[in-house]
C-alpha cells in the first residue's frame, strides 16, 4: 500500500509536469508564431519564382543587376555620343537683310549664317542687284573665315552665336 506521504510527491510530480507541458505548449505557440512570420518573409523575398533555393535567387539578381548596369553603361556613352553632335550640329541661324546697293529700294539683299556652338559653319550671302543675284558662301572655323567678310556677314554671326562677336571677323 501507499503511504500517505507519496500522494502529495505525485500531486506535486504532476504539478510540474502540467507546468511544464504549458511551458512547451506557450514555446512552441511562439515558435510557430515566429516560423509563419520567417515564411511570410520567405515568401515575399522569394515571390513567384518557383526557385526554393535562395543562392539561386540572389544569383539571379546578382546577373540581372550586371544587365543593368551594362545597359546603364551604354546609355551613358549614347548620352555622351548625342550630346556631342548636338555640340556638332549647325543648328545656329542668323540672318541680316540689308541693301546691297543704293539704286535698290528693298533689303533683297541678305546674308546667313549657320553655325554651331564653336562658331564653325557656312555664312551664306546672296548680293541682289537689278538684273542678277550673286551668291558666296565662305566656311567659318570658330566664328571666322579664311575669306574676309563683310559687315553684314559678321553681324548675322554674331546674330546666330552671340558669344561669337569676339571671334568674328577675318583670319586671313
Amino acid at each position: 500500500m501507499e503511504s500517505w506521504t507519496e500522494e502529495p510527491f505525485y500531486g506535486i510530480a504532476i504539478g510540474l509536469l502540467a507546468l511544464v507541458l504549458l511551458l512547451l505548449i506557450v514555446w512552441i505557440a511562439a515558435i510557430g508564431r515566429r516560423l509563419k512570420k520567417l515564411r511570410r518573409q520567405y515568401v515575399q523575398v522569394m515571390g513567384q519564382t518557383g526557385v526554393t533555393n535562395l543562392e539561386e535567387v540572389i544569383v539571379g539578381l546578382r546577373l540581372s543587376l550586371d544587365e543593368q548596369e551594362e545597359r546603364l553603361g551604354r546609355f551613358d556613352r549614347q548620352l555622351a555620343e548625342f550630346g556631342q553632335l548636338l555640340r556638332e550640329m549647325k543648328g545656329k541661324v542668323g540672318v541680316v537683310r540689308y541693301n546691297a546697293f543704293s539704286n535698290q529700294g528693298s533689303d533683297m539683299s541678305f546674308s546667313v549664317a549657320i553655325i554651331d556652338e564653336a562658331g564653325s559653319g557656312v555664312v551664306l550671302t546672296g548680293l541682289h542687284g537689278r538684273d542678277e543675284t550673286y551668291m558666296y558662301a565662305k566656311p567659318l572655323e570658330q566664328g571666322g573665315s579664311s575669306y574676309p567678310l563683310t559687315p553684314e556677314e559678321q553681324q548675322a554671326i554674331t546674330l546666330a552665336l552671340p558669344h561669337a562677336s569676339d571671334k568674328a571677323g577675318s583670319r586671313g
